[in-house]
């Protein structure tokens, strides 16, 4: 009988996050998927469809005694994937420069983008198996070489350092499971905005198919949502 496999979806109760647990569950794994403590989200109706294979964990990635607490519930719990979704871009968007941003703003993009990620698979990625998934939702726009119009300098920035620690990470580890950093796409979500070239509907499909088809492989690799490699 086929092992059933078990995704942990850190960021999972609206956009890309949600989709991929609702696509990943469709597909008969079993879901973890974490959501911040306070209010109802999409993530919760879907668990009342999906009673005894999806699960909800509390966790604002920000706050490291949140990860120590998430890394004590999956006490003796193995995962097949292990992917960090959640991420923000800063207030005033894509026309606010680096010289305008405020130092509090910036610093809350980074941390939330760049050093809060990195800590979740600090702690976490143990629980992966050897043959699993570990990745991460960076960006095209985190591509230095791919850089040619500019704008949008903050959360670029933000993506641009992930993949560099997560680069470092992999080196640290060497090869010993697929860690992946996803470049999606533009697409309609509460952050992409209404004016994205594709929905999530289109994308979904295409999203989960690159995730899964690196389990087996070893190696730290930069792709869109097709599998094709992106410049770093």
């Amino acid at each position: 009988m086929p092992q059933m496999m078990t995704a942990l979806i850190v960021g999972a109760s609206r956009g890309l996050g949600f989709a991929i647990a609702e696509e990943l569950l469709k597909r008969n794994w079993n879901v973890i998927g974490t959501v911040r403590e306070g209010k109802r989200t999409e993530l919760h109706d879907l668990s009342e469809l999906w009673k005894g294979k999806l699960r909800i964990e509390y966790l604002d990635m920000t706050v490291p005694s949140q990860i120590e607490r998430l890394k004590l519930a999956l006490a003796g719990e193995s995962l097949d994937l292990l992917f960090v979704n959640a991420g923000v871009a800063n207030e005033k968007g894509m026309k606010e420069t680096v010289g305008e941003i405020s130092t509090e703003e910036f610093v809350r993009v980074m941390v939330t983008n760049t050093l809060s990620p990195m800590r979740v698979l600090e702690q976490l990625t143990e629980k992966v198996r050897p043959s699993g998934v570990v990745g991460v939702m960076s960006s095209g726009q985190g591509s230095i070489a791919d850089n040619e119009h500019g704008g949008n300098d903050v959360y670029r920035a933000s993506k641009a350092a992930l993949n560099m620690v997560m680069r470092s990470f992999a080196v640290r580890r060497g090869n010993d499971r697929a860690l992946l950093l996803l470049a999606p796409g533009w697409i309609k979500t509460s952050m992409g905005g209404p004016n994205a070239a594709f929905s999530v509907e289109e994308v979904i499909g295409d999203i989960v198919n690159t995730i899964i088809a690196q389990q087996g492989k070893t190696g730290l690799q930069y792709l869109d949502r097709f599998g094709k490699t992106v410049r770093w």
